[in-house]
């Protein structure tokens, strides 16, 4: 993606890596006819899906959007990280070149004001630390860290079936917090200036206990950091599956439901955590469901 410009903000992505998966070990339940539908407006062209549910894969792009307004430099979800234990073997263990690209948009670590984190996942927090000397630190030393309030009342407490995100919440929240880098806020908190005028969160719960939704707008047009409301282009079609790791999947799918419709009827841009191509788009209404127009590169 190349930089967009609203208004006073210029929105930035910063690629970590992509990561496929079987299609139905994430989201059980899609159909022939499901597929079929999304392919009348989306197939990457790489094999990704197929006719058939059971050979389809759901490839996830992971990276972090990267806010530039009045002066202030924000960075939005933190991806995976590198040299982390975890459970799941595909991220565990990971040296990707994250900091490099971060410095190809134009950023070093030093350079950051403010990381605002949608939800307390692996795969949105890993980033928020680094290894130094056998000790992990906060990546970027100058930056207060946002964490909304729900979810970490939740993982502090190690709570049951969720080992990944509290592997993560070890080494990639607590430092933070030890460090005094980390504020614990409310799920509508504003970081900066005011709602309409600034940058801000509205809830976005089901997904995790806390999950939020960033939203941004400065003299020009508005934008939807979603996180992971919305993981893959085939949940706009069958938004009512529960997705593998839904704390609340009812829940998660009435967020699907009504972000969807909120950012169709006001047109907002739309920066998903996990879409592939530019990411960048809008959601269109398309008869009992949605679909996804990308931003052209």
């Amino acid at each position: 993606m190349q930089p967009i410009k609203l208004g006073r903000i210029t929105v930035h992505k910063v690629h970590e890596m992509d990561s496929p998966t079987p299609l139905l070990m994430q989201l059980p339940g899609v159909t022939a006819a499901d597929l079929a539908r999304l392919k009348r407006w989306y197939d990457p062209g790489d094999g990704e899906l197929t006719d058939d549910p059971e050979t389809s894969r759901m490839t996830f792009g992971v990276h972090s959007f990267v806010i530039e307004v009045d002066g202030q430099t924000i960075l939005i979800d933190t991806c995976c990280g590198n040299h982390k234990d975890r459970s799941l073997p595909e991220v565990h263990q990971l040296n990707t070149d994250y900091l490099g690209n971060l410095a190809r948009a134009g950023f070093a670590p030093e350079d950051i004001d403010l990381v605002m984190c949608t939800h307390l996942h692996f795969d949105h927090v890993g980033w928020n630390t680094r290894l130094d000397g056998g000790k992990w630190v906060p990546t970027f030393p100058n930056a207060r860290y946002l964490f909304g309030r729900r979810d970490y009342a939740y993982f502090v407490e190690n709570p049951k079936g969720e080992a990944l995100h509290y592997e993560a919440f070890r080494d990639s929240i607590l430092p933070v917090m030890e460090a005094g880098q980390g504020i614990l806020v409310d799920e509508d908190h504003v970081a900066h200036r005011e709602i309409g005028d600034g940058v801000w969160l509205e809830p976005a719960f089901g997904h995790s206990p806390g999950c939020c939704t960033v939203h941004a707008q400065a003299g020009g047009e508005a934008a939807i950091f979603w996180g992971d409301v919305i993981h893959h282009p085939l949940q706009m079609i069958r938004f009512d599956l529960p997705f593998a790791f839904d704390a609340d999947a009812p829940q998660a799918g009435r967020t699907r439901q009504r972000v969807m419709a909120k950012a169709a009827e006001e047109d907002l841009l739309c920066f998903p955590a996990h879409f592939r191509k530019t990411s960048a788009g809008r959601v269109k209404v398309d008869g009992d469901a949605y679909r996804y127009e990308w931003v052209p590169e």
